[in-house]
């Protein structure tokens, strides 16, 4: 898929911030990131802004317990998956939005000024990770195939809400699938047949109607990712720049047909983000563009479709640290544009 933005390697991030008011998450996300503002998830404000609660509203016998979520199948499931499917087939996103409750810095970052951005990017749980993380009792949902398709439409339903309301304010919307469970696949633990794992994410990516990307913060198998009907692949590039040069004909493929990579390469943790420099950053970004330049992808135009992002949420840190990360960010974006974009 072809993307609509040259986007010169702006910088955005992937979600998640540790503070708890969202104005303030949001002044700072808008003093680092005014080109590609993304909306801050906020878990320390409350449970309910964890990644798999933050989506679950309106999804057949959920429970929010504290820091628990689970389907309660004690609960009337089939009136709720009757409510869904008609909302699916009818592409009726109005009672499955994301309320104030559950993502406050969303509702902050459409009532900020934000209107200038050259593009606003959202984000959402994608299915494989959610229904590996909310189980129905005995099992994760994701193995009843009934529930895991469920999931799917729910959280396609999810994304096209959340597109709705974010091109009212910009004319270039970003929404990616937020997938860590990828990382299990084909491990002892997690066993889905990957045409199973293609199917559901390509179900929950038909309900974006603007750029499209996968953000997996691991190792994975990067061939079925290039493969979706993406705009954009986000990686952890400061430990797993490695891992998917190994892949350097499908990115070359991926590249060439305008897809853009969003490089992951400000550590989000402490330790790392106080040894590192914008310099060090800059040469680390350049050294894991560099094996896909060798493999026949242009340097410059890795440069010209790239993102750069911190290697995942910031959650973790605290506000001064990422707020550091957001600013090295930046600075990494401001470098590499005057030195490549012309």
């Amino acid at each position: 898929m072809s993307t609509k933005i040259q986007f010169g390697c702006l910088p955005t991030m992937i979600g998640s911030m540790p503070q708890t008011n969202p104005d303030d998450a949001c002044r700072v996300v808008l003093r680092h990131l005014s080109a590609v503002p993304a909306w801050p998830q906020l878990p320390r404000r409350t449970a309910r802004e964890n990644m798999y609660a933050q989506f679950s509203e309106g999804f057949p016998g959920v429970v929010v317990e504290d820091s628990r979520i689970y389907i309660d199948r004690a609960r009337d499931l089939d009136s709720g998956l009757e409510k869904l499917y008609t909302a699916y087939a009818d592409n009726d996103t109005s009672t499955y939005g994301i309320s104030r409750d559950y993502a406050a810095g969303f509702h902050a970052l459409l009532a900020s000024r934000a209107d200038n951005a050259v593009a606003l990017k959202g984000q959402v749980t994608g299915p494989i990770s959610w229904g590996l993380a909310v189980a129905d009792g005995a099992q994760w949902a994701i193995y009843d195939d009934t529930l895991a398709e469920a999931i799917a439409r729910h959280l396609r339903l999810k994304a096209a809400w959340q597109y709705e309301q974010l091109s009212r304010i910009s004319r270039n919307v970003i929404i990616f699938l937020d997938e860590p469970y990828l990382t299990s696949l084909g491990s002892a633990f997690v066993s889905l047949p990957p045409e199973k794992v293609k199917a559901l994410l390509e179900e929950t990516l038909g309900g974006i109607g603007g750029l499209r990307g996968v953000h997996c913060c691991g190792n994975t198998d990067w061939s079925l990712l290039l493969g979706l009907p993406i705009n954009i692949l986000s990686f952890d590039a400061y430990n797993y720049a490695g891992a998917l040069s190994a892949y350097a004909a499908e990115v070359r493929s991926f590249i060439g047909n305008g897809g853009a990579i969003a490089w992951g390469i400000i550590p989000n943790d402490e330790e790392h983000l106080s040894k590192e420099t914008v310099a060090s950053l800059k040469d680390r970004l350049e050294e894991a563009m560099a094996p896909f330049a060798k493999e026949g992808a242009p340097f410059r135009q890795l440069v010209e479709q790239g993102l750069i992002t911190p290697s995942c949420g910031l959650a973790s840190l605290s506000p001064a640290a990422a707020e550091q990360a957001l600013a090295y960010l930046a600075e990494v974006s401001g470098k590499v544009r005057r030195q490549y974009i012309r």
